[in-house]
């Protein structure tokens, strides 16, 4: 009766035996699953493991200048046509005003031709009208001396016959006579005066006119010829002729680039920045380049807004002469902008973690082999360093190698 008894119990123990079993192996599993998840053993010569440290923070950014002329001149062909000589070779230093080629353009020579004569013709018409007018002009100053010479020869007789008459020496019809010829020469005399100084008057606005008009035909038959010249293509300043390239027979447009002049008067550096840095930029801000051992010092000049392929344009101009034999056009050099003055701060050396955690965190050795992960916060950056600002303190070592294939674990056994 007593086994009997017994046996349930003894099942029960088995069973409950099992399932402790069962839970005990499944929370290990967990576990050694939520271990592993966590932890990563790594070698160390994988890793890149630096120190931080206390120093001077430079706020500077590093890039690439291209060194370009100061001062581009675009050589244009004023007259089109096909081009009949070319006269000097890209490459070499010009004057202002060097030929460097001819075009031809029949069309257009005609054309120059054409106006020219009608523009002599009209010159030469003006003249003679002008030497008419003035030919009028000197017949109207003779009548006019004649009239007033007829005036005072009448006045004149008036007077001696009007003595002569009062003496009764002269008959009264004779008197009569001389004072009707006195009162109509004086009135004829200040007739004519007055049209002839109306006449006068508007002859002197149609001879200004005339000389006006003159000024002007000669001044377009001096612009004809100018514009004759256009046919030779000169160098608008001096300087170095480059893109030079013309092909005889060629066609150019009116107003078509055929090359282009570098002013011999100093460098500028080109360069594209990262847009990330476009709100820092400023005309003015300083920075260098260093060329051949030597410190040249240069001033942001232009900033061009329009971002491209994630970077902007920008120009620098040197602050002494950049006419020296160690710059040469095409050079690149690297070229250093300060943002601010030195400062103290923490620092961490650059690395390929910052893609991985952006800055939030990084794995902080605790002991030579093993690394946990740690939240900081990073500030200012130069090609060089990150400032940090919190969670990090001098002499701690860190991880700043890529951390893609281990961000989701929290500690790094380090093996050797």
């Amino acid at each position: 009766m007593m086994d009997k008894q017994l046996q349930p119990k003894n099942k029960a123990v088995k069973k409950g035996l099992l399932w402790g079993i069962l839970i005990i192996f499944l929370l290990t599993i967990i576990l050694v699953n939520v271990t592993n998840k966590k932890q990563v053993n790594l070698k160390r010569d994988t890793l890149r493991i630096q120190e931080v440290i206390k120093g001077d923070f430079e706020d500077v950014i590093l890039f690439n200048a291209t060194v370009e002329p100061k001062t581009s001149v675009l050589v244009n062909v004023i007259q089109g046509g096909a081009v009949s000589e070319i006269f000097v070779e890209s490459g070499q230093i010009v004057n202002n005003g060097t030929p460097l080629l001819k075009v031809y353009n029949p069309n257009a020579e005609l054309n120059y031709l054409t106006q020219e004569t009608a523009m002599v013709e009209q010159i030469n018409n003006l003249r003679n009208l002008r030497v008419s007018i003035k030919n009028q002009q000197l017949n109207l100053d003779q009548q006019l001396l004649s009239i007033d010479n007829d005036f005072r020869n009448a006045r004149r007789q008036y007077k001696i016959d009007s003595t002569l008459y009062k003496k009764e020496v002269i008959a009264r019809n004779d008197f009569y006579k001389s004072e009707q010829e006195y009162t109509f020469q004086k009135e004829r005399n200040n007739v004519i005066k007055k049209s002839v100084s109306e006449e006068k008057r508007s002859r002197v606005v149609q001879l200004s006119r005339i000389d006006t008009s003159l000024l002007n035909m000669e001044k377009s038959l001096e612009l004809l010829h100018k514009n004759k010249e256009n046919f030779i293509v000169k160098a608008p300043v001096s300087g170095l002729l480059s893109s030079f390239n013309p092909i005889l027979g060629e066609n150019y447009n009116q107003g078509q680039p055929i090359g282009k002049i570098d002013v011999l008067d100093g460098y500028k550096l080109v360069a594209n920045v990262d847009e990330y840095y476009i709100s820092k930029l400023y005309d003015g801000i300083s920075g260098s380049v260093a060329v051949n051992d030597k410190s040249y010092e240069v001033k942001l000049s232009k900033i061009y807004p329009e971002i491209n392929n994630g970077q902007f344009k920008v120009e620098l101009n040197f602050k002494q002469d950049s006419l020296s034999a160690d710059i040469k056009r095409g050079m690149s050099l690297k070229t250093k902008v300060f943002l601010s003055g030195k400062s103290k701060a923490l620092l961490v050396s650059k690395g390929l973690f910052y893609q991985s955690t952006n800055g939030q965190w990084i794995f902080v050795l605790n002991s030579e082999d093993k690394a946990v992960k740690r939240n900081i916060k990073i500030g200012r950056e130069n090609p060089f360093y990150y400032e940090v600002l919190e969670g990090l303190k001098a002499g701690d070592k860190v991880i700043t190698s890529n951390y893609d294939d281990f961000k989701d674990v929290e500690e790094i056994n380090i093996e050797q």
